[in-house]
């Protein structure tokens, strides 16, 4: 049961190491070579918004506060950070120990090997095919968000990928027709219809999410056709692995730039997920 969670999306899946496909940032016109593909796989859909650092690497010296004002500015900066109801705080925090040590011990270094080994290209196409084939669920639930210019511009992605992309090894509908990717999953097409997103969840291996992501993501898993091949338990751990550790080969220092710049690692990565969905939801009340 836990492993079908996994093929719900796995970019988003173990978040701490991406990209909670968390969804596109604005495109950056293409210069047709490798390195700018790669810069683009590691740019977009990016969780973390980095914390600006404080401390003696910047030029303006640290002033030191008393206790007093350290309290105050404690107190307003939890005031303007965005919030989400943390009730499962004990359970959340061992998920998020669990899951930074999972980084650092197995997917971490199973990915540099993966990246030592399989040359760029290699992982780009690897990247495309595995995009294409989520291209399906991208326009459900586009369509089902009213995004008709969205949900046409996925289906002759989709399409033409398929074909001229040689079974979607190659994004030519970017690279030949200027049409960018559009993203969006179930979670935030019940956001988009007043569904809350409740309270802060960490999941192991998949993450930080919340109990309406979480349906959404069993939502998204009937959307993805790999769902429907009937093949072994072993096969689908291969295809989820390869995926997960293609898709992190492009973003490995993210996860660490985000724990070296935040005072506290845990609340970082739970305000930042939750104002990135609060953004991809597009509802400021939600």
């Amino acid at each position: 049961m836990l492993f079908a969670l996994f093929l719900l999306n796995p970019s988003r899946a173990f978040a701490i190491a991406p990209s909670m496909e968390p969804h596109a940032l604005p495109a950056q016109e293409e210069e047709g070579t490798l390195t700018t593909a790669s810069d683009s796989l590691r740019n977009e859909e990016s969780l973390f918004v980095i914390a600006e650092q404080r401390g003696p690497d910047r030029e303006e010296p640290v002033k030191e506060r008393s206790g007093e004002e350290n309290d105050l500015t404690e107190e307003s900066a939890a005031e303007e950070a965005p919030r989400i109801a943390d009730p499962l705080r004990p359970w959340n925090k061992t998920m998020y120990h669990f899951n930074d040590k999972f980084y650092f011990w197995v997917l971490k270094p199973v990915t540099q090997v993966y990246k030592y080994v399989a040359l760029e290209p290699l992982r780009i196409m690897c990247n495309n095919f595995f995009d294409n084939l989520r291209a399906p669920g991208r326009f459900v639930n586009n369509l089902l968000q009213w995004k008709t210019k969205a949900a046409g511009n996925e289906f002759v992605r989709f399409a033409f990928n398929s074909t001229a992309g040689l079974g979607g090894l190659a994004d030519a509908a970017k690279e030949l027709l200027h049409i960018q990717k559009s993203p969006a999953d179930f979670g935030q097409t019940l956001g988009r219809y007043g569904i809350g997103q409740g309270f802060y969840l960490v999941w192991p291996i998949l993450g930080p999410s919340s109990p309406r992501d979480t349906v959404g993501m069993v939502g998204d898993y009937f959307l993805y056709p790999l769902s429907y091949i009937d093949i072994s338990f072993v096969y689908s751990a291969g295809i989820y692995g390869l995926e997960t550790v293609n898709k992190t080969s492009f973003r490995i220092g993210d996860y660490e730039a985000l724990k070296e710049a935040a005072i506290d690692p845990y609340v970082s990565l739970r305000n930042a997920y939750f104002q990135n969905r609060k953004k991809e939801v597009g509802n400021n009340n939600k």
